[in-house]
């Protein structure tokens, strides 16, 4: 295929089906990516398509804008009790893989400690693009979570400084030079980053603040001034453009000034196509037969990074810290590497394959950079594949995490509110609940239910609620906007199938006029029940009740002894697998499954208190 169009057309095809599929398989979406990538190089060879000098800045580009998605994901109220361990893993830990990492290269791959420094710099990197659903996916403990998504941005513009600094040192023509150079690279690009970070932040901030940028303009100049930081960054000095990005990032994440939600969705978005399309992209450059062709011993420095030197790092880095020995364990073996990875040793290689004529770079050393793209994308796949299947299984075995989490955070504490709670709680899964109102919080923390008095709309309820082992959000406040925006807010934390709101209370014929896309969540609960019907219910006696149904007592005699006016609230099957009624679905429980349902008070049925 020679048409270009055709060809960055199939890139975007390509890049969204291997995310879809990857959702649809649960499995890590780079896997798939990198798969359709290596098959792509079957169809085409798109050196033939796009020249390397248009591939590259367009790959640094799109790497500067995930970076910054990453940075606005970052908010310093995680770092309340995890900061000490997240800057030793970013310093110490840094270090400590490189140094390791250059070793064993040496040893393995590379006949030169030049090249292998430069490898060892960039496989520090790790993958905030992978760590990032597989924490989604794990949802393992605040400090763990904290801890993990952190370190897999931070360590990013690190890692990409260390491997120019030390191709700094490799071509310097003298030992003096080197040091010399080290030194003024290392101020020069943290200032830069951090003065460019800082100053294009507020400038924005200020145009926003002041409404001198129309809504409808808020993406495009934001995406504009990322490109535009990063460009100029990098300018005045080479690759301080990604720290300056994720500071840039950092500082709109961590401001009140202006709100930023409609930011984050967007640049998320934007990030997930980006990725999907640069991994085919670089994949596609090579064959998979190139990364077997690396033979043994590239597959020994595989196992040498995933079970010696990444362990060894974080139990040095983190000793005396305030993680507990599981927690050290489980980020012991969670160290994909990813895009950013990737995208630096393909920029590293096309360079020195330019300058091999204009710096002190032998033919041995330019040959085995043809080896590092090859070498990384090995260790692409290994770490991904390694981490992606046993970072879960690990997790819930160091008891950190839950295997599909069964639990519920409820926004809205009154009274039916709680008893639904406890109902759920007295089953054995976890619940959570947050209202504003002091009195309901008060009273549900007197039931012995795990509460927040707080708006379920502020930035504390993203940032500083416990999520570990709830797996569904239920909006049940008395206020329809609030329900609606909730489920809006929290579509980033729960898979967007596990989002349920009660109905709203408007008209069936406003009901009817509004877009069935726009809901935002799942109706919950069997009939239409609106918060103003379920609180009426509660107001005529009907109380919360657990049933388990057998082949004597099956549903169909559960309605009739309920009459048809119970309304079914959850489903709990034998394998102990929470289920929650909507009014999308016809209710068919089967024998053997507990049903929680609003039922009529009945004589010897007690309220749940």
């Amino acid at each position: 295929m020679e048409s270009p169009l055709l060809y960055l057309t199939g890139l975007f095809a390509l890049g969204i089906s291997a995310q879809w599929l990857a959702w649809k398989l649960r499995l890590p979406a780079i896997l798939l990516l990198l798969g359709f990538g290596f098959a792509a190089n079957l169809w085409c060879d798109p050196k033939e398509i796009i020249s390397d000098e248009l591939l590259f800045p367009f790959v640094s580009l799109c790497v500067a804008v995930i970076l910054f998605d990453g940075g606005l994901s970052l908010r310093f109220s995680e770092l309340k009790s995890t900061s000490r361990s997240v800057l030793r893993l970013v310093t110490v830990g840094c270090l400590i893989t490189w140094v390791l990492g250059t070793v064993a290269t040496r040893l393995l791959i590379f006949s030169n400690w030049s090249m292998a420094a430069i490898a060892g710099a960039i496989f520090t990197v790790t993958g905030p693009t992978v760590i990032g659903p597989l924490l989604r996916q794990i949802r393992p403990n605040a400090s763990v979570s904290s801890v993990a998504k952190w370190e897999g941005i931070v360590i990013d513009p690190i890692g990409a400084l260390l491997a120019v600094l030390v191709t700094v040192a490799v071509t310097a023509d003298s030992l003096s030079d080197a040091a010399a150079d080290v030194v003024v690279s290392i101020g020069a690009t943290i200032a830069i980053s951090a003065v460019f970070g800082y100053l294009f932040a507020m400038a924005l901030i200020q145009l926003f603040r002041r409404h001198l940028i129309p809504d409808y303009l808020h993406n495009p100049v934001l995406l504009a001034s990322v490109l535009v930081a990063y460009t100029a960054s990098d300018c005045l000095q080479p690759e301080s453009g990604l720290a300056t990005v994720t500071i840039f990032g950092v500082i709109m994440a961590n401001q009140k000034s202006v709100s930023i939600s409609h930011l984050i969705e967007f640049k998320e978005n934007l990030g997930v196509l980006l990725i999907s399309v640069l991994f085919i992209l670089l994949a596609s450059r090579y064959r998979f037969v190139d990364l077997l062709h690396l033979g043994w011993p590239a597959f020994v420095l595989l196992l040498l990074l995933i079970f010696v030197i990444r362990p060894v790092a974080v139990m040095i880095s983190t000793y005396g810290t305030t993680l507990k020995w599981n927690e050290r364990i489980f980020l012991s073996f969670l160290a994909p590497r990813g895009i950013i990875a990737a995208a630096v040793a393909s920029v590293f290689a096309l360079e020195f394959s330019h300058l091999a004529h204009d710096i002190n770079v032998n033919a041995e050393f330019l040959a085995e950079t043809q080896q590092l793209v090859p070498l990384t994308f090995l260790v692409i796949v290994g770490t991904v594949a390694f981490y992606g299947l046993s970072a879960g299984p690990l997790a819930r075995r160091l008891g950190i995490s839950e295997v599909n989490p069964q639990g519920i955070l409820f926004a809205g504490a009154d009274r039916f509110v709680r008893d639904i709670a406890l109902a759920v709680q007295n089953e054995g899964f976890l619940v959570q609940l947050i209202d504003t109102n002091h009195q309901h919080a008060a009273a549900a923390r007197m039931a012995g239910l795990p509460t927040c008095n707080a708006s379920i709309l502020s930035e504390y309820a993203r940032a500083e609620l416990e999520l570990g082992g709830l797996g569904r959000f239920i909006a049940m406040t008395p206020n329809d906007q609030v329900n609606a925006l909730a489920a809006i807010e929290f579509h980033e934390i729960f898979d967007r199938s596990e989002l349920y709101q009660v109905k709203p209370s408007t008209p069936n014929k406003q009901r009817v006029a509004q877009s069935h896309e726009s809901k935002r969540a799942r109706y919950v609960f069997s009939g239409g029940t609106t918060y103003h019907t379920l609180n009426e219910l509660y107001d005529k006696g009907f109380v919360v009740k657990s049933t388990k149904l057998t082949e004597e007592f099956d549903y169909q005699t559960f309605r009739e002894k309920y009459t048809p006016q119970a309304v079914l609230l959850f489903s709990i099957n034998e394998a102990r697998e929470l289920t929650v009624f909507t009014d999308e679905i016809g209710a068919n429980p089967q024998a053997g499954e507990t049903l929680l349902a609003f039922v009529p008070e009945q004589s010897g049925i007690v309220p749940l208190m």
